[in-house]
């Protein structure tokens, strides 16, 4: 991208803070806390389209991503908000890993995100017509942000992969200044945003600063949008470390909050255990129910044909399951009747609010 990057030793100092953090944050992953992982990814995507103004209620969200899971149906705006977890996770699992990271791996990103919105038709489609932000939907003359001519764009997007295929910046630095050019250059038509808060992401990834857990950057930069802006704006307007200093700041408090809340739900999980060890009914070590414990995390609702490919158990050794754990007071039946039933893991949806909110878990 060009530029020639002189940074304070106060910003930079900042900066090596926060990579410690997000350091901190991974040091203790293990494959078996990856629905903890799966945890965090969720609430950053959920929180990256709530800075585009969609957002649902939490619980609402989540039996929507139930039903989904399990072949039923939801409205448009819990498709939308969903598929932008399927967007992020595409941009961790596989384009991070690219070789060479191109523009079709932002395409792919893209085309993941928007295939399931009002307008499918612009999914993974560069634009090949100006376009604006803020202003009026005619003219950009009272626009907030006239982005590059469209016989421009292809030019620059390979420009941003040559930066995202880089290692000589440090990662966060890295991250800050693609993210920033991405929606300066405002290659899509729309899912801008969302798109590149995917690429930080994979840019995290792939230099190794985060292989488990994603910091969530976007829960922070939610609870101040405007100066989110305002820090895009600095990086338009030269003011390049201002923005960078933002980024860095978001991220070290991104990594801080995501600490506090994977041991608050680590702390769930073992009341959930203690719960089920001291009911009447306490099943064998190496019961079903145990095996539901350990992913709930990452299915704050869920129905039985979830749970059974989530744990790789039978129909029936689910239900017993799901009967324990109801009585232990893990679980809570929501739907009525017998059909289409939808459980929620009781407490973690509240931690999940607070989260997405930007709030500190409670003591």
């Amino acid at each position: 991208m060009g530029q020639d990057l002189r940074l304070s030793a106060e910003v930079t100092g900042l900066i090596s803070e926060a990579e410690g953090a997000i350091h901190e944050l991974n040091a203790h992953a293990r494959p078996e806390l990856a629905p903890l992982a799966r945890l965090l990814l969720r609430s950053e995507s959920i929180a990256s389209s709530k800075i585009e103004g969609m957002q649902l209620d939490v619980r609402d969200l989540a039996r929507a991503e139930a039903r989904l899971e399990s072949g039923g149906r939801a409205g448009s705006s819990a498709i939308e908000i969903l598929a932008n977890i399927d967007a992020m996770e595409l941009a961790i699992d596989e384009a991070a890993s690219a070789a060479p990271f191109a523009v079709d791996q932002v395409v792919a990103i893209h085309r993941r995100l928007m295939e399931r919105s009002l307008n499918p038709r612009i999914a993974g489609q560069i634009r090949a017509e100006q376009n604006w932000i803020g202003g009026n939907d005619y003219n950009p003359c009272s626009a907030d942000f006239v982005p590059p001519p469209p016989e421009y764009v292809g030019e620059l997007l390979e420009d941003v992969c040559v930066a995202i295929e880089d290692d000589l910046l440090p990662p966060l630095v890295q991250a800050a200044l693609v993210h920033a050019q991405f929606e300066t250059i405002h290659p899509f038509h729309d899912g801008n945003g969302r798109t590149g808060r995917a690429l930080i992401h994979a840019i995290l990834r792939r230099r190794g600063l985060a292989p488990a857990y994603v910091p969530p950057l976007s829960v922070v930069l939610a609870a101040n949008r405007d100066g989110y802006i305002e820090g895009l704006t600095d990086y338009r307007e030269d003011r390049t470390e201002a923005w960078i200093e933002r980024f860095a700041s978001a991220a070290a408090t991104a990594a801080d909050l995501a600490g506090a809340y994977l041991l608050a739900v680590e702390r769930l999980t073992e009341r959930w255990r203690a719960r089920l060890a001291a009911s009447s009914d306490a099943p064998r070590a190496d019961a079903a129910a145990w095996a539901i414990i350990d992913v709930l995390p990452a299915h704050p609702m869920f129905t039985a044909p979830v749970a059974a490919a989530a744990i790789d158990r039978s129909r029936p050794q689910v239900y017993q399951a799901i009967e324990q754990l109801e009585a232990a007071g893990v679980l809570r039946q929501l739907s009525k009747g017998k059909r289409n039933r939808v459980w929620e893991a009781v407490g973690l949806l509240d931690l999940l609010a607070g989260l997405e909110a930007g709030e500190r878990p409670p003591a």
